[in-house]
């Protein structure tokens, strides 16, 4: 049954969730709280350990909260969901079975919803390896048959984790394309998760990011960048009282700094919009975010598909 805060409007919501995976232990998410909108593609970003994967696990109805709650659609998660589509770090699949047989048994269990035509267009040059079983595969190859088992449901709610991990350069392209095309004939709301974020700037409208299991920030990324600033002033720090600091260091002789501004800024300053990653660093490295965030912008070849 819809909670009385559920909205039509609202694909995907969180209220003061937490989980910890042992009595005792560290909380993994804590007290997260965030809506995501029907429609949009939301870069779900974070350090390691920031509980990107528990809270995907969750949405899918593959765990529940310790306390709080999460909406999927006004409702609560279950597995199974016939409009949600959820596509794990760890790409489980039956590696005896061939991609055919893979293919054969999503296609009987999402019925009527089934895609054939787009799951074959995500499989790529694999169309062409049909016998070959999944257990023989690249690491890459296994990304391709998930992600067509994936999308080919045709649900309103897609739940990436990593969906692009294992595929080189030019797979990244092809199937990110099919995806926003996807997206772009359907309408369905995305949650990704990656730890490239220049590659989610080009392609989400929402930005979902946690630290320490709790919501660091949310919203429209246009919106986000738009109400942040990077400038360069000559002289120190204390000039940018009176605005939201985020991130200030020594430049030269000067400051750089970015802010939420308060109002306008001196013309003599040196502004300008900041991009995705400048925001999304600027904030964790606030929040005394421990370790790499983000992986090298140019992904490995290793396991090309």
């Amino acid at each position: 049954m819809p909670s009385p805060t559920s909205s039509p409007d609202v694909v995907l919501a969180a209220h003061g969730v937490t989980q910890t995976y042992r009595r005792g232990g560290r909380a993994v998410l804590d007290g997260c709280t965030f809506t995501v909108p029907a429609g949009v593609v939301s870069a779900l970003v974070g350090p390691n350990g920031a509980g990107k994967s528990t809270l995907l696990e969750l949405a899918a109805g593959m765990r529940r909260p310790v306390s709080g709650a999460v909406e999927v659609f006004g409702g609560s998660p279950r597995a199974g969901h016939p409009r949600v589509a959820y596509l794990a770090q760890h790409r489980p699949l039956f590696p005896r079975f061939t991609v055919a047989e893979t293919l054969r048994l999503g296609a009987r269990l999402n019925g009527h919803g089934w895609d054939a035509e787009l799951a074959g267009r995500v499989l790529g040059s694999l169309r062409d390896r049909l016998d070959d079983r999944v257990g023989e595969l690249s690491g890459g190859e296994r990304t391709r048959v998930t992600l067509a088992l994936t999308l080919g449901k045709g649900a309103d709610l897609l739940l990436l984790d990593e969906p692009m991990a294992d595929l080189d350069v030019l797979a990244r392209q092809d199937v990110m394309g099919l995806l926003m095309a996807h997206v772009a004939d359907t309408g369905a709301t995305v949650v990704m998760s990656s730890h490239i974020v220049s590659e989610l700037a080009d392609v989400c409208d929402h930005l979902l990011l946690l630290q320490e299991g709790a919501t660091l920030l949310c919203g429209g990324i246009d919106e986000l960048v738009a109400s942040h600033a990077v400038v360069a002033l000559p002289g120190g720090s204390d000039r940018l009282a009176g605005h939201e600091v985020i991130e200030s260091r020594p430049a030269g002789r000067g400051t750089s700094a970015l802010v939420r501004p308060a109002g306008p800024l001196p013309a003599e300053w040196d502004v300008r919009t900041p991009s995705l990653e400048e925001l999304v660093l600027a904030h964790l490295t606030t929040a005394g975010a421990a370790g790499p965030v983000l992986a090298p912008t140019r992904p490995s070849k290793e396991n090309a598909a």
